[in-house]
């Protein structure tokens, strides 16, 4: 028996594959939520996958905007594929199996995106910072190399500061047991689930997390106040109205992401509050998903015409 526990650890791991748990609580809304989750996933990858299409094909949306907007709708599609089709298996036929790579794959892969996507945030505010209140220098600071260079920079931040902790984590010893309560492989569940110390790989998580959360939401606070400031002295009541209706908008999902964010990450105990998060975590995958296209551009007026005139060519052609 000890020399098997040996060998246990000498592989890494006793434990092959979790069980997601998703919503036991909810066993008897299963088709129902599963349907109103299709539907919204399925919303939610329309309305970016349009956002996307029309930035490709209309000339006039080919801008920095739109480069960064069509950017982070590719993410949010990546970002919500990576986790909605396991929490619809679950909610159709019950708690599913993942194996133990499969699992930290997901895990990984969420946890990536998803500081890919606040980074992307921080951009989207510094570019509608640089185009409110310094409109001048805009279109020399904004040229399509510096977008592609932010983009990427976006996706290799999101990268390096998930990957350490991730790989920390799959590298611990799971011994059993091996249910996680949560519809997804999150960081919290599995740190929890370990049968080895990993309080300075949770501390370490913790810190990073924390970097990202805040560090983006300083810039998007730096951005969005000083284009309060710009808007304020605005000469023309109509323009201050549209503007801070745009404003208001954005920071509706800014404050949706990251408060939901700061309640599931930001604590560096992470074993706490395992079944609120779950609800939490809907907001991140399911809610914000569905409103940003409506609110990041589907509202906009460039976008309503290049979508009459795409129409207007699909018609002319049949």
């Amino acid at each position: 028996m000890e020399m098997l526990m040996i060998e246990e650890v000498r592989n890494g791991t006793a434990v092959q594959e979790f069980i997601l748990e998703g919503f036991p609580a909810a066993e008897h809304l299963g088709v129902l939520l599963f349907l109103v989750h299709l539907l919204a996933y399925l919303a939610s990858l329309m309305g970016n996958m349009l956002i996307i299409t029309i930035t490709c094909q209309d000339q006039r949306l080919q801008t920095p905007m739109y480069f960064f907007l069509s950017s982070f709708s590719f993410v949010e599609c990546c970002f919500i594929t990576t986790v909605i089709p396991q929490l619809l298996a679950i909610l159709l036929s019950g708690r599913q199996r993942i194996s133990f790579v499969a699992c930290f794959t997901q895990a990984f892969v969420f946890l990536f995106l998803g500081a890919t996507v606040f980074f992307l945030l921080a951009v989207l505010s510094l570019d509608r910072y640089l185009a409110i209140c310094k409109p001048l220098h805009y279109p020399t600071i904004m040229s399509p190399r510096m977008c592609f260079f932010l983009v990427a920079v976006c996706l290799v931040l999101g990268f390096l500061f998930m990957v350490i902790p991730v790989v920390m984590l799959s590298q611990s010893f799971y011994c059993g047991p091996n249910v996680i309560p949560h519809f997804f492989c999150d960081f919290g569940p599995l740190a929890n689930l370990s049968c080895s110390e990993t309080r300075s790989i949770e501390m370490l998580f913790f810190n990073l997390a924390l970097i990202v959360l805040f560090t983006t939401l300083l810039i998007a606070i730096f951005a969005y106040s000083n284009i309060v400031v710009t808007i304020v002295r605005l000469p023309s009541a109509k323009e201050r109205q549209k503007a801070f209706s745009t404003c208001s908008s954005h920071l509706i999902v800014l404050s949706l992401m990251f408060g939901s964010c700061v309640f599931i990450y930001v604590k560096p105990k992470q074993s706490s509050r395992l079944d609120t998060n779950r609800e939490a975590a809907l907001v991140n995958t399911v809610v914000t998903p569905l409103l940003n296209p409506v609110i990041y551009t589907l509202r906009n007026k460039q976008v309503h015409q290049a979508l009459r005139d795409a129409l207007s060519r699909v018609i002319l052609h049949r």
